[in-house]
């Protein structure tokens, strides 16, 4: 009797700790923040208002992301652009190439943007973001120690929680060289061609266009927050993000 007694109130004491926790998150986290950061600063060279033209490219194979909501947004910051550059539909004819790749847009846990961003730009290769929820009852360890067991999980599905949504984008910009300037390029390729081992590639080419190349990462963090309230503030975010490189 003593046993269940102690159980009781250590059932008790953690679901009105638990109940504190999910108070303050519910009040901290009541409004939407985003915030997006690029892993390198790109600079873009001024160039007569004629020439100030963009094609732009967006990929994705991430089926959360709607490609054409977020194509709009960034139509529409272009439009914004104080610097008048403007969107056309033929490569060939456009100053600028913007080509972006969307690698992820999930729950990400608290260091997972970091980790992201430090990896810079790879290409299409998002290794070892560590995604994953950014609150599952991390605080169930913490509080009762695994002790309380079921009681505890039976709260923890009632708790408001700390929700973040990340987004992960790889940009190049291409440039058309002054007078037809050549640019020599050599790149390196290494290609998985099975468990045991990989193949390399070296290529050696010129040419007209210079490359700059980042990384976007752009976070929205609110309590019980879902992907689709997230979803609009990110693209805008990092919609505007690539139109204020130029």
């Amino acid at each position: 009797m003593k046993s269940i007694i102690n159980k009781f109130f250590l059932a008790a004491f953690a679901i009105t700790l638990s109940g504190c926790a999910a108070t303050h998150t519910a009040l901290s986290k009541k409004e939407l923040n985003v915030q997006t950061r690029t892993s390198t600063a790109i600079f873009i060279e001024p160039v007569a208002p004629a020439k100030r033209t963009v094609y732009v490219d967006v990929k994705s194979g991430v089926q959360e992301f709607d490609r054409a909501v977020f194509k709009k947004l960034l139509k529409d910051s272009f439009a914004m652009n104080d610097n008048n550059y403007r969107l056309i539909d033929d490569p060939e004819q456009a100053q600028f190439i913007l080509s972006a790749l969307v690698l992820n847009l999930e729950k990400a846990s608290p260091s997972a943007s970091e980790q992201a961003l430090n990896k810079g730009y790879e290409g299409g290769v998002l290794a070892g973001a560590a995604i994953g929820g950014a609150s599952r009852g991390d605080w169930k360890g913490a509080v009762a120690g695994g002790v309380v067991g079921a009681g505890v999980d039976l709260v923890s599905g009632a708790l408001v929680k700390d929700v973040t949504y990340m987004l992960v984008c790889d940009v190049q910009i291409k440039e058309r060289t002054k007078n037809g300037t050549v640019v020599k390029r050599a790149t390196g390729i290494s290609t998985k061609v099975s468990d045991q081992g990989y193949t390399e590639q070296t290529i050696d080419d010129t040419s007209t266009m210079k490359e700059y190349r980042t990384r976007i990462v752009t976070t929205a963090n609110k309590a019980n927050l879902k992907l689709e309230d997230a979803a609009p503030a990110i693209y805008s975010k990092t919609a505007s993000a690539m139109s204020g490189f130029f």
